[in-house]
């Protein structure tokens, strides 16, 4: 026999596992052709089998240099590949694809060592060639789904999960990594169907069952998510992520004592754990406890969900423990528009300690805080100021040592819109005949709790038989409100005007009440001294605290609080006895000026 069929007969041994028959043939091709790639080649494959990675990397080596073969060069990769030489394994990758470019496999052997070595974006491409040399390579199509996914690419993920989905319908893995996709989609009952299909498939994967949970919670079936939360803990008891999700869903069930309970267990797994220490402090806030509460929600820094960004900035963070007279210090906007303006109130009395303040704040709001006492210069984020100090906005409470009875009430301090827009806005109402009052029924459809903190516009409609002027705060009206709006052209709609947060202080300047649901409008009414009443859900938000119907932060603020989860129906009942009742004294004092002598 030849060399070459004597390696043919040994790679058919090593491939049924009849290590000791391949090793004799190697040994007779050797005998014959001591330079015979194949038998050096088969060599090289037996010594990895072996686990003689560096025996295997000389041997195939010696294999390529007389004879630079793909086969041999993918070899020598997957060895480099396993003894951690990513570098060297790519240049050979590399190299066998030049010889074999259309080598499906190659592709995505190279583009999973790519994904390893952090360049995902080449990876992607290289996977996606694998799929487009062969639609029905599966490990590529999953791969390259998974990818895609980690990359945010989630419709493009999908594709690749629909085509691994036709080629095996076995894998829980990847109906629930679909899920994941479908469900940053917003594609919520396709994205729960594949969750289900998973766990038919594969009981024991806690990961699904968080993640249906999950998906219970977006969509408001606390109950369904609650059970999710507790299959996954039986699964892996010890998983303080599990943990987490279950006591958001306690707390929005109200029950904070099993919720607290439940945070506590998870710091015990991990005691540094952002996201535990994150939601305790919301719960301390919430139910007054400032003194630790401020310090813990501190840990919003570490969470990526929060998508806050450290500055780096190399001035030292200000505390409230050095002296600011005669520096200069950045006051910087961390959170949203209406924790700006809430937290703003903290700006006079940083200044008050000699600090020249300069504040940094987002650009539909710029205007309206730059005329706060205090505010030496108002600039946005890609300016660069020189300062001394910095502190963002959303910890001053903490370096104030805020506490329930120490919030500082300050009266309007964000200052009155100029004269000439409020005049402007006026003669837009019209005559003023009623009460003038302002509606906002949603906030920012992205917001992760807009599901509980928004109401349809439709649920409004029982303000529309009060006897007042009903003006429209809301920008963004939602596809499924714009045709009710349309039906009442009695809703006064001049948002096109609403072009930053001036114009709509102006407006609101020309209101004798705002009602609105949780948004930065009501901490504009609240910092104008505007009469707000704010529409709080069942589980509010921590700065409305608990089981009172006033806010310490605004005094204009009254609070209408869901009597139950998702019950809006009797908050607006409320409200609307409430309005019917103003609209009887506005009356009844209009009637007792009418009977005045002149």
């Amino acid at each position: 026999m030849t060399p070459a069929a004597i390696c043919q007969a040994g790679f058919a041994h090593f491939q049924s596992g009849r290590i000791a028959e391949a090793e004799l043939c190697c040994q007779q091709a050797l005998t014959l052709d001591e330079q015979h790639p194949d038998a050096l080649h088969l060599l090289g494959v037996l010594c990895f089998h072996a686990q003689q990675p560096d025996a295997a990397v000389e041997w195939i080596a010696r294999a390529i240099q007389k004879a630079p073969k793909a086969e041999y060069l993918l070899s020598l990769a997957t060895v480099l590949e396993r003894q951690g030489r990513l570098e060297d394994a790519r240049q050979r990758y590399s190299q066998a694809l030049t010889l074999k470019p259309d080598d499906a496999g190659l592709w995505n052997h190279l583009g999973n060592l790519l994904w390893q070595l952090g360049h995902r974006d080449e990876a992607a491409r290289h996977l996606q060639q694998a799929l487009k040399l062969n639609p029905q390579y599966w490990e590529a199509a999953h791969n390259c789904g998974m990818l895609l996914l980690e990359l945010g690419r989630h419709a493009e993920a999908v594709e690749c999960f629909d085509l691994a989905e036709k080629l095996n319908r076995n894998s829980a893995a990847l109906y629930q990594m679909r899920g994941v996709c479908l469900s940053e989609l917003k594609r919520f009952e396709d994205a729960a169907a594949d969750y289900e299909k998973s766990i038919a498939l594969d009981p024991r994967l806690p990961e699904t069952h968080n993640n249906l949970g999950l998906l219970h919670w977006r969509s408001g079936r606390l109950e369904q998510a609650f059970a999710c939360f507790d299959r996954a803990l039986a699964l892996r008891p010890d998983s303080h992520a599990v943990l987490n999700n279950k006591a958001v869903v306690l707390m929005h069930l109200q029950l904070l004592d099993e919720a607290v309970a439940t945070l506590q267990k998870s710091l015990t797994v991990a005691p540094n754990d952002p996201q535990a220490r994150f939601y305790l402090a919301t719960l301390q806030l919430l139910t007054g406890d400032f003194e630790r509460g401020w310090l813990a929600r501190e840990a919003r820094w570490q969470l990526p969900s929060a998508g806050l960004v450290d500055r780096g900035f190399a001035q030292p963070l200000w505390l409230g423990d050095q002296p600011l007279a005669g520096k200069t210090i950045l006051l910087h906007s961390d959170e949203g528009l209406g924790d700006a303006i809430q937290f703003a109130r903290y700006v006079p009395m940083v200044a008050a300690l000699g600090a020249r303040v300069i504040l940094e704040v987002e650009p539909p709001i710029q205007q309206l805080l730059g005329g706060i006492t205090g505010v030496a210069e108002c600039v946005g984020r890609s300016s660069s100021p020189a300062f001394d100090l910095h502190c963002p906005l959303g910890t001053l409470p903490l370096a104030f040592g805020t506490r329930l009875d120490t919030i500082p009430l300050a009266e309007g301090y964000v200052p009155a819109p100029p004269t000439a827009r409020v005049t402007a806005w006026d003669n837009r109402l019209g005559r003023r005949t009623r009460l003038r009052v302002g509606l906002v029924w949603a906030g920012n459809p992205d917001h992760k709790n807009d599901h509980n903190r928004s109401m349809p516009l439709c649920a409004l409609a029982p303000l529309l038989d009060c006897d007042v002027q009903l003006v429209s705060l809301q920008k963004g009206v939602r596809d499924q409100d714009q045709a009710f709006l349309a039906e009442h052209p009695d809703l006064v709609d001049l948002t096109a005007h609403l072009t930053d947060f001036i114009e709509t202080a102006a407006l609101m300047s020309c209101l004798d009440l705002v009602i609105s649901v949780d948004t930065s409008v009501v901490h504009l009414a609240g910092a104008l001294r505007i009469p707000v009443w704010t529409m709080v859900a069942f589980n509010p938000d921590w700065r409305w605290l608990l089981n009172r119907n006033d806010s310490p932060w605004y005094q204009s603020m009254r609070l209408f609080r869901q009597p139950k989860r998702g019950d809006w129906a009797s908050v607006v009942d409320d409200i609307r006895r409430e309005l019917e009742g103003r609209v009887a004294a506005s009356r009844s004092r209009h009637d007792q000026a009418t009977l005045l002598p002149a």
